[in-house]
């Protein structure tokens, strides 16, 4: 007997004949022998409903009252679940968030985790019931219901699955696994059986919509074996686990991108100690994330110090730039219509010449690079937008990801 937790999105549980679907994928699950627990995310669209009716009335919300709309989603959405089951003839409740209790932080509409007491859930697996869970949610300090975050409901279900030591996590969506880079650009994009933890990490978070960064952060803190599924077949899916699972690493695991870069260039800077400090200090402050920098200094004691940060923060962040620059300079530029391709594989870290190929790559084709920025196991470079499906193209048949014709 297994211990299994199933998590299944919006897209999955989007009407109700999607939600009878599901509980027959739990049944099935159940019949195997396994203990089970579901996490669910809201009905595909409610969400985005609920946000919307919060905005309507109050554009600058009390997060609070937010957080307790919001949250009602999953809720329907799990008591609905725990009815199809009952109907198959299977013990079934709902639980929300505060009841198991999922224990987070203050921060309202973005709260993290802090604890969950898998106690009662574990008793009732262990005696049958299947737990269907309210994603997304659990209760603040306060004793308020919080929201995790749009995507949270993935964190839930990992978290969940350290709390009752599960076996594995399995996350049902749209999509019926990862794969070396997006099939919509790349038709000959294969699906992975396996990938690490630290790799998935970086896809998430360098542009892959498969899971959620948070998720696959506590995945890897808490060595949860993560699967990734479709909801709409019975293909295998992805598992996401140890590297020591993986007999023989693939040198490059996939290429992920991001269209949600923009570039912003200091021209003209006073090369002097702590200027650096003095334009990065306060975007922290202000909680801009900045991703790539580079600094080109000139013979004349100038220097032109260029980063990337989120379009949607490019404004607030030339803002802050601005009200903060304590130093001569003589221009800022920006543009929006850049991207970060990126190459993903933990096989870097024992092969040279991996960089190389790529610029090999992208040269042959006449793109340009803005930026590079290099860790351990990836290389990422920024590029004009207008590249972008041209570069994934040549950089997947470089590295040979392309699927055998």
């Amino acid at each position: 007997m297994a211990r299994i937790v199933q998590k299944f999105g919006g897209t999955s549980v989007g009407d109700i004949a999607r939600i009878q679907n599901v509980a027959k994928r739990v049944k099935a699950e159940v019949d195997r022998g396994n203990q089970v627990a579901v996490v669910v995310s809201a009905m595909s669209g409610v969400t985005n409903q609920l946000v919307d009716y919060c905005t309507k009335i109050a554009a600058d919300h009390d997060q609070r009252e937010y957080d307790a709309v919001v949250a009602t989603g999953e809720q329907v959405t799990s008591g609905l679940l725990a009815i199809a089951l009952q109907q198959l003839g299977l013990q079934a409740r709902s639980w929300a968030g505060w009841q198991i209790p999922i224990t987070t932080d203050g921060a309202h509409g973005k709260a993290r985790i802090v604890s969950i007491d898998g106690t009662e859930i574990i008793r009732s697996m262990e005696s049958g019931h299947v737990a269907v869970i309210a994603g997304f949610q659990g209760i603040g300090p306060d004793n308020r219901v919080s929201t995790l975050g749009r995507g949270g409901s993935d964190t839930t279900a990992v978290a969940i699955a350290a709390a009752v030591k599960a076996d594995r996590c399995d996350i049902y969506t749209d999509v019926d696994g990862v794969y070396t880079t997006d099939p919509r650009i790349v038709s000959a994009a294969r699906k992975l059986d396996k990938i690490t933890y630290e790799e998935m990490l970086e896809m998430a978070s360098l542009g892959a919509k498969v899971l959620q960064t948070r998720s696959v952060e506590m995945a890897m803190k808490h060595r949860v074996r993560v699967q990734v599924l479709s909801s709409f077949n019975d293909q295998p899916g992805t598992l996401v686990c140890d590297e020591e699972e993986i007999v023989e690493q693939e040198l490059v695991s996939g290429i992920a991108y991001s269209r949600d870069e923009a570039k912003v260039t200091l021209i003209g800077v006073q090369d002097q100690p702590g200027i650096a400090a003095g334009i990065f200090g306060p975007l922290a402050t202000a909680n801009i994330n900045v991703d790539m920098i580079v600094q080109n200094a000139s013979s004349d004691g100038t220097t032109d110090l260029t980063f990337t940060t989120s379009r949607s923060e490019l404004d607030r962040a030339l803002k802050v730039v601005k009200e903060n620059m304590k130093v001569p300079h003589r221009s800022i530029s920006t543009d929006k219509n850049v991207v970060k391709v990126s190459v993903i594989g933990v096989g870097m870290r024992s092969h040279a010449g991996v960089a190389q190929t790529m610029f090999k790559a992208l040269a042959d084709k006449g793109i340009n690079i803005h930026i590079i920025s290099t860790s351990e196991i990836k290389v990422s470079v920024l590029i004009s937008e207008e590249y972008t499906e041209l570069a994934i193209r040549a950089l997947h048949t470089a590295y040979g990801l392309d699927a055998a014709a």
